[in-house]
């Protein structure tokens, strides 16, 4: 009986990195390398079209990094972080990769990891990590700067300098910028635990809004509060986020 044979994508953006993994899995003829790929935004869509079994990623790459590609796919492959950086190794357990190599590193070492994999693999055991999970494992020492969506095989960076607020939908958040609203698949409060508090305020259970956005505070009719944002968007504040704001904005 003939070994499975498993499909990989090699996803780094070193030209040396990508030929080292290729030599060690010339002696695999299970595993079948079906692309390379120099960054991550190749990396998302060859991924996303080619649904590779495994995939070895570099984690620091120009355009997005590994932990962002991870986040951006659905089916999620069986991933080995290969990396110059070791101070990533344990947000790369968090969000279940099967190895972690630091380069250099030699044949041994690569087949440890590649036996990892192909346990992993031939196990069944789903891959998928949560954008959630991934988010929360991260937050801590991940700083977040820019928020990465996808939509099919397209990929669009959104700098949080340019949100003006975020809105809850079912499983969904909606990020409204000045110049469009794009739909990511993620829960508003794990999205909310890697904002800075200092400029995202929850003010409702299904809006964050960028407190540089926030124009004034209105009572409706209802004598419950609205947010007007500079735009003239206006957002329903809860009793919660009402108190909340009140003690950013220092009234008593």
């Amino acid at each position: 009986m003939s070994e499975r044979t498993y499909t990989a994508l090699i996803v780094d953006d070193e030209d040396l990195a990508r030929a080292v993994v290729r030599e060690h899995l010339a002696a695999h003829p299970e595993i079948q390398i079906i692309a390379e790929c120099s960054n991550g935004f190749d990396a998302v869509k060859v991924a996303t079209e080619m649904k590779p079994d495994l995939m070895f990623l570099d984690i620091q790459m120009p355009k997005l990094d590994g932990f962002e590609v991870l986040e951006l796919l659905d089916p999620q492959p069986t991933v080995i972080f290969v990396t110059a950086y070791d101070q990533h190794a344990l947000k790369a357990f968090d969000v279940h990769a099967v190895d972690y190599l630091l380069k250099p590193f030699g044949l041994e070492r690569f087949e440890e990891g590649l036996q990892r994999a192909k346990a992993r693999l031939s196990s069944g055991e789903p891959s998928k990590v949560q954008a959630t999970d991934l988010s929360a494992s991260a937050k801590s020492d991940w700083p977040l700067d820019r928020i990465v969506v996808r939509d099919g095989t397209k990929v669009t960076l959104i700098p949080l300098a340019k949100l003006d607020f975020i809105q809850a939908q079912d499983d969904y958040v909606l990020l409204k910028t000045a110049e469009k609203g794009l739909l990511k698949q993620q829960t508003l409060s794990s999205l909310e635990s890697r904002l800075d508090p200092k400029r995202f305020l929850r003010i409702h259970r299904s809006f964050i809004i960028q407190m540089d956005r926030l124009a004034r505070l209105e009572q409706s009719e209802t004598e419950s509060w609205v947010a007007v944002l500079v735009d003239g968007t206006r957002l329903p504040v809860s009793k919660s986020g009402y108190a909340r704001l009140k003690d950013v904005l220092g009234e008593g």
